[in-house]
């Protein structure tokens, strides 16, 4: 255990970075943290609010020296069979809430077995957290459920998605007043500090800081944890390099379009101006020959 005087330096990690995501919030060893966190996003108070939680899948560093990139989420269950899943979103990908719903409906699914009664399935709760901003509101909260349209009535109770938006959350220290600005304030800034600011008093902001503090890892999540920066800024470079060749591209097409309407144009004006020259000439030595101008005029096409 690693216990640090009030106020003394440290040094924390991206909380947005996978390795550090997973560390702080799917660790069941301090799974205070987690707790913490969901009662003050999903506004639990009271009899429901979580005081328990089981982590199917403890935490474990992802192996990516094998090419594979992992999810950047953390599930658990409360106690009374409420499904959460917290996923760390730091791209807006294509299919992004298409991608949500699935993953949400195959938790909800994956709770029973074939054969076993509807009854037991339990509320699945999503709560993303994004890089972007995906609505086009100003709250960098927001909650979304199954409603009547016309009259707001829940009848489908079991599933709810929540999206944390870090781009529009921009309160600073001294007006932090909730324990969920707070929290959103911790994943956003944490990497700016080097102390646990006095106003950070949730047990469980506490313990994420410490978690978060790098000089108290070990040298295989330090490793981990650089890895996973240096793969973030290649994707991030690769990204801006591929958006560079396609804007290249979409420019030479646009060129190449350009100058074939351009030449089709002028084809189609040189064809024109030398059908109409033609048609004069045929029609003067029409003229000549004696023909009546109003047959000229429907043999050729031309106006009086």
């Amino acid at each position: 255990m690693h216990i640090f005087e009030k106020n003394s330096t440290m040094k924390f990690a991206n909380v947005t970075d996978d390795i550090a995501f997973r560390k702080i919030f799917g660790d069941e060893n301090k799974k205070v943290v987690l707790i913490s966190f969901l009662n003050a996003v999903l506004c639990l108070e009271g009899e429901h609010k979580i005081t328990d939680l089981y982590f199917p899948n403890t935490y474990q560093l992802p192996k990516f020296r094998d090419g594979k990139s992992t999810i950047l989420d953390v599930k658990a269950t409360d106690e009374s069979g409420r499904s959460f899943l917290v996923e760390m979103q730091v791209a807006d990908i294509n299919g992004f809430s298409k991608r949500v719903l699935y993953y949400t409906a195959l938790g909800y699914v994956s709770q029973i077995d074939r054969g076993v009664f509807y009854d037991k399935l339990r509320p699945t709760i999503f709560i993303g957290i994004l890089q972007f901003n995906m609505s086009n509101n100003d709250e960098y909260i927001h909650r979304h459920q199954i409603l009547n349209v016309e009259t707001g009535e829940r009848l489908l109770m079991d599933m709810e998605f929540n999206f944390i938006e870090l781009p529009k959350f921009k309160l600073e220290l001294k007006d932090l007043n909730t324990v969920l600005e707070k929290w959103v304030y911790f994943i956003k800034e944490a990497e700016h500090l080097n102390i646990i600011p006095d106003n950070m008093d949730d047990k469980g902001l506490q313990t994420a800081f410490e978690s978060a503090n790098i000089q108290t890892w070990t040298k295989e999540e330090l490793l981990a944890y650089d890895y996973s920066g240096m793969r973030e800024t290649d994707e991030r470079l690769r990204m801006e390099k591929g958006m560079e060749k396609g804007m290249e591209k979409g420019m030479e097409k646009g060129m190449e379009v350009g100058l074939e309407k351009g030449m089709e144009k002028g084809m189609e004006k040189g064809m024109e101006k030398g059908m109409e020259k033609g048609k004069l000439e045929i029609a003067q030595k029409m003229k000549l020959n004696g023909m009546p101008s109003s047959l000229i005029l429907e043999l050729t096409g031309l106006n009086i």
